[in-house]
């Protein structure tokens, strides 16, 4: 197999809602055992550079155009990529106008993004910064002030609900704005996870009102410095799928069998906005390799020529999702390209 020619405007072409001249792969993050696998080497260095310049080499390997990167060591309460699940209650510290005032809030500008130009020497010809948010505005919040307490803030004091959105919003938007300085950089993901598998987190109207300008914000800042930027985000979202398409979003990414199934999700939405990845991660996780294989070819054969779709899971390639699946979604995508 010759080696892996990365080249990011393939990727941009499907995030425009364009038919890229090849299968391109998407994924939103992975997991560090599949990246010495890949590599064929324990990481040694484990200094941020360190490991960047590891994922980097495993994306490369992979068949990736890009790499997916924090800006910085940013976060408000704790990280979001975890193996275990964890209640939408756990953690929450602001309750009242009190605890609000008290908060040690992190400022992005406290946090050196100096790797994404460090970074910059080791991408090979081609390949691209995708940086990752530290969680999203919703995400955040729920983070911050459980989710109980905030469906019940939202009622009880709806000014303070406001001031939390407000100071989560504000800071994420300066922490891509801060990514958005480095030229790595060539995609956003604006990650944060929005509802259950049955409905969202929070009314539509409550969506537009707290959630959603901060969305809008995030999209025109991006755009303005020349960069596509995509959603992240789980959950049945289907009451929201136009409001997603109003922000401006370039590409909408995470889907269930269970919600829909990407090839539906394909031929409703194709056009208005593009996909990336959709193979269920249940799917992935139970299915042979062979009928992985097979469903990636069907959805390559589907979009062939049509607008933007790439090729990759529902959500994410965490520790548990085995690296056979991944591999026979390559492989579809290396057979398709023929």
């Amino acid at each position: 197999m010759k080696p892996h020619q990365a080249d990011f405007g393939q990727l941009l072409r499907v995030l425009r809602g364009q038919s890229p001249a090849r299968p391109v792969l998407f994924e939103l993050f992975m997991n560090q055992p599949l990246y010495e696998q890949v590599n064929g080497e324990r990481l040694q260095d484990d200094s941020p550079l360190g490991r960047a310049r590891f994922t980097l080499s495993a994306f490369h390997r992979m068949g990736y155009d890009y790499v997916t990167l924090h800006a910085s060591a940013f976060r408000f309460a704790g990280g979001f990529e975890t193996k275990h699940t964890r209640s939408l209650n756990a953690n929450a510290g602001i309750v009242d106008e009190r605890s609000f005032d008290m908060f040690a809030w992190p400022e992005p500008e406290d946090y050196s993004s100096e790797l994404l130009t460090h970074i910059k020497p080791d991408l090979p010809d081609g390949m691209r910064v995708m940086v990752m948010g530290p969680g999203g505005v919703l995400e955040n919040v729920i983070e911050l002030v459980g989710y109980e307490n905030l469906c019940l803030m939202l009622y009880d004091n709806e000014q303070l609900a406001g001031r939390v959105f407000d100071a989560v919003g504000e800071r994420l938007l300066r922490y891509y704005e801060l990514a958005l300085q480095h030229d790595s950089v060539g995609l956003i993901s604006s990650n944060d996870d929005w509802g259950f598998n049955s409905q969202p987190f929070l009314s539509p109207d409550m969506m537009r009102k707290y959630v959603f300008p901060w969305h809008r914000r995030i999209v025109d800042t991006v755009h303005k410095a020349g960069r596509p930027v995509f959603l992240h985000s789980c959950g049945n979202l289907a009451s929201l799928m136009e409001d997603i398409i109003a922000l401006g979003y370039d590409a909408k990414h995470s889907f269930e069998d269970k919600i829909q199934p990407i090839e539906q999700a394909y031929e409703q939405y194709a056009g208005r906005i593009a996909l990336l990845g959709g193979l269920d991660m249940d799917y992935l996780c139970t299915q042979p390799e062979e009928a992985i294989y097979r469903r990636t070819l069907d959805m390559l054969a589907r979009s062939a020529g049509r607008p933007g779709w790439a090729v990759g899971s529902g959500n994410s390639v965490p520790e548990y999702l085995p690296p056979r699946a991944l591999f026979a979604m390559h492989r579809a995508a290396r057979d398709f390209a023929g």
